[in-house]
Formats: C-alpha cells, sequence, structure tokens
C-alpha cells in the first residue's frame, strides 16, 4: 500500500495538470493581469519599436487636481516616453476664450507641449464645437477624424500599425455613423482604436452606460473589428470585461474627480473612483499593455490586452 505521502503528493499533481490544461487556450482578445512590479517601477515594458500613447479625459476645468495630474503626467514621462495624447473629451469646460484655453489646457500641459507631445481630442457634452479648430487639439476642424499611429511618428496614413478614430458623441447622425463605418471597413490597420465621451459601459453612478449610443456604434465596432474603446464623461477610472471582444476603458477623472461614484457592478474588472487617474499605454506586436496611474504616482490598474485575430483582421 503506498504512503499517504505519495497519495496526496500524486493528487496534488494531477489538479496542477488539469488546471495548466483548463488554461491552455490561446488567449486571444483576453484581459492578462500584469506581474507586479518592484517598488516605483511601471509595469510597462517599453519594448524597442513600441507604440506609446497616455490617455486623459474631462480635465478642462483649471482646479488644482487637474494641475497637480498634469505635473505627475510631465514626471512620469520621464520614465515611459509617449509621444502622443488621446483626450476623450470635456476638454475646456465652461468659456473657451483664449485666456481659457491657456489656462485650462496650454499651462497645466506646457512641459508636454513644450516637449512636443501631441494631443488628440474628441468633444464631451461640455465642449463649444469651436475647438475642432484649436490647432493644439489636431482636430482638423473636424468634430470626427481618424489618424495612423506609428512608432516614427503620427501620420494619415492607410495600412499598417495603429489606427485611431475620434468620434462626437455628443451628434451620432447617419453621416458620421456612415463615414466611420467606411474608414473602420477600409483601414488595413492591425490595431483599431476609438476613443469619444459618453462610456457604452460604465458603472458610474451619475451616468453609466450610453445605451442609445451602444446600441449605435457597437455593431459597427463588432462588423469591423474594433479592438479598444476609450471613453470618459463618469468622473472616475473603470476598466470594464471584454465586451463582444472589445476593451472598453472610463477615463473621466484627468481633471475632475467625483469621489464614491463607481458603482462596481458586474462590468467591472478595474474601478478606481479616489484620486484623479489617467492612462498610459504601450503597443507591441498583438499586445497592449496599460497601466493607470493617480495624481501622486500609484499604479491603480495594470495589465495586458491580446488583440483578437478577427475576419476583419489584416491577413498576409
Amino acid at each position: 500500500m503506498r504512503p499517504l505521502r505519495d497519495v496526496v503528493r500524486h493528487t496534488l499533481l494531477l489538479t496542477l495538470a488539469a488546471g495548466a490544461f483548463l488554461l491552455a487556450p490561446a488567449l486571444r482578445g483576453a484581459q492578462i493581469p500584469a506581474p507586479a512590479p518592484a517598488a516605483g517601477a511601471l509595469p510597462l515594458p517599453l519594448k524597442d519599436g513600441s507604440l506609446r500613447f497616455m490617455v486623459m479625459g474631462d480635465t478642462g476645468t483649471a482646479d488644482p487636481g487637474q494641475y497637480e495630474t498634469a505635473r505627475e503626467m510631465a514626471t512620469i514621462r520621464q520614465r515611459f516616453p509617449f509621444e502622443f495624447a488621446v483626450m476623450v473629451g470635456d476638454n475646456i469646460y465652461g468659456s473657451d476664450s483664449a485666456a481659457d484655453y491657456k489656462r485650462k489646457f496650454e499651462d497645466p500641459y506646457k512641459p508636454l507641449l513644450d516637449a512636443g507631445v501631441k494631443f488628440y481630442a474628441a468633444l464631451g457634452n461640455h465642449d463649444s464645437p469651436n475647438q475642432a479648430s484649436y490647432a493644439p487639439f489636431n482636430m482638423g476642424g473636424q468634430r470626427y477624424y481618424t489618424f495612423r499611429a506609428s512608432p516614427s511618428g503620427v501620420g494619415k496614413l492607410t495600412h499598417g500599425g495603429v489606427r485611431f478614430f475620434a468620434l462626437d458623441s455628443n451628434y451620432l447622425r447617419k453621416e458620421q455613423l456612415d463615414w466611420l463605418d467606411k474608414e473602420l471597413g477600409s483601414s488595413g490597420s492591425d490595431w483599431k482604436i476609438c476613443f469619444f465621451h459618453h462610456p457604452l459601459y460604465s458603472s458610474g453612478r451619475t451616468h453609466g452606460s450610453a445605451l442609445e449610443s451602444r446600441a449605435t456604434l457597437e455593431p459597427i465596432f463588432v462588423k469591423n473589428g474594433v479592438d479598444v474603446v476609450l471613453t470618459g464623461h463618469d468622473h472616475i477610472y473603470e476598466r470594464i470585461k471584454l465586451e463582444q471582444g472589445i476593451q472598453h476603458f472610463v477615463i473621466g477623472s484627468g481633471g475632475s474627480l467625483r469621489k464614491g461614484d463607481l458603482a462596481r457592478t458586474d462590468l467591472t474588472v478595474k474601478g478606481y473612483d479616489q484620486d484623479y487617474v489617467f492612462l498610459l499605454a504601450e503597443i507591441a506586436g498583438d499586445e497592449l499593455y496599460y497601466a493607470a496611474v493617480s495624481r501622486k504616482g500609484g499604479i491603480i490598474d495594470s495589465g495586458v490586452f491580446k488583440r483578437p485575430m478577427t475576419e476583419a483582421s489584416p491577413r498576409p
């Protein structure tokens, strides 16, 4: 008769093997937790040739929290040299005179602007359409537009790399939807990332999910192989569980915060509503690494999203 310890050891090995077998399928379109970084380190790989960018939302308040968060953005860029920033709306609250643009955007982000970081904006519900013509927002006078990003810079090219699509979610009219469907469908980019203001999925108590926008946009996203959606509006941070293979983020606390506004529904993989937050992202091959950073530099969420290969994905 085998000793009891041998039976226990054999049972444990069988259990571990079964667990490994269940986890074996390819994690395509999966959320993969990142290993815990060493103290003070960023959980981002800084791979050669990767594309690095920042995402911020609901920023244009000119309050102390916005300025403090902007300083942290500039500080962290010394360790993670992102090339451009995506703004998901509510860029200038209230009036938008020249003095307002200076106080609510140019002054807080001056170190980044001076370093050559380009900002790409989408319009929020508090934004004037006139912002589309404000040169530092790089909207080209259009309320919705697209640009291609690559490690060597940002250019309006046709194929390859990463392509961003900025939408005006205040007015999802047929003209814009037809444009979006056409641009997504004709894009041969490996990655397709949409950014706009109103979240299709959110656990924020103040606003929550924009259900009508979801019914309108999600079928277009799924049909055309969109990988990631970046939004704001709710003044919280939330990473949503994968919906139809798409990774959704709510990043609406870059300059305005609603403490305690996160309901933590079954949509929530990770959420945070206790401080201002911005998102760092790095795309290397088929993986997008992300780290959500608080005003004081704390890492409040991180991980890896591996894009799914769909019928809309380019083939050799």
